[in-house]
């Protein structure tokens, strides 16, 4: 597994906002030397994170094909244990939860290990895996087509399985919150069985860290409106605030 430091992070920071930059702009903005930033974008492209062009690097940007997971895994892994912990914490002991595909629903999974009573319906065999560690927690698993890069179970069986349940909280991850308010993934599928779990659960929360704020992504999932609490890592951008005030989001921000 890859593992960026603090520097490549701040330079795909950069990058998130403002799209593109020469490696002049880059190594002034980071305070480092051409070179330094040369091998940071080297390594941060060997990992498909940026696109290099001559003189400069740009975010891939594409609207149809997610990171890998192994990348999404490295990729803001520290801001992903901070929600991680946040949204544990809320989660009721004793309670039924959807928890659905995505890295951060992962590190949500390790963060409840030491829940008590704990119902848990997931189509994402990585989840499962870890919650099979806490003996005080039932893991039902949906069936469906397992896509093989992450284990997610995905598929019209999915959606079926989901159907079944009424559950106290969804918790889903998502890959991209625009700025019109429309949350958006990547693979109809997945999507599908998303909409689902939001339809067969009383609250939903919305795990996003920093970087899927103005991502974009081809599929849409579903709108602020229908999430009743987020938490990410970070205050988000302009128009984020208005909007989930508007859409009476109540946004929690685990803060290191």
């Amino acid at each position: 597994m890859f593992t960026n430091n603090p520097r490549q992070l701040r330079l795909l920071q950069e990058l998130r906002q403002r799209h593109s930059a020469s490696v002049e702009d880059l190594a002034e903005q980071l305070g480092v030397t051409l070179q330094t930033v040369r091998r940071d974008v080297q390594r941060l492209a060997e990992q498909g994170l940026v696109t290099r062009f001559h003189g400069g690097v740009r975010m891939p940007g594409s609207t149809v094909e997610n990171l890998a997971h192994t990348q999404r895994e490295s990729l803001h892994a520290e801001g992903k244990a901070r929600i991680a912990r946040a949204v544990a914490a809320q989660v009721p002991q004793g309670c039924s939860l959807i928890l659905n595909i995505g890295t951060t629903t992962e590190a949500i999974a390790r963060a409840l290990l030491q829940h008590r009573g704990l119902r848990v319906i997931t189509n994402n065999l990585n989840v499962a895996a870890i919650l099979c560690g806490n003996p005080d927690c039932e893991v039902i698993v949906a069936g469906g087509v397992v896509r093989a890069r992450d284990r997610a179970i995905v598929g019209e069986a999915a959606v079926d399985f989901m159907r079944q349940f009424r559950v106290d909280i969804a918790v889903i991850g998502i890959s991209g919150i625009e700025g019109d308010g429309t949350l958006r993934d990547y693979d109809l599928r997945e999507v599908k069985v998303a909409q689902t779990i939001i339809a067969q659960s009383r609250e939903v929360w919305l795990a996003a860290d920093h970087s899927k704020f103005n991502r974009p992504a081809m599929v849409q999932l579903a709108q602020l409106s229908q999430i009743n609490r987020l938490f990410t890592d970070a205050p988000p951008p302009e128009p984020f605030p208005a909007l989930l005030q508007e859409a009476q989001v109540q946004c929690t921000i685990a803060e290191g």
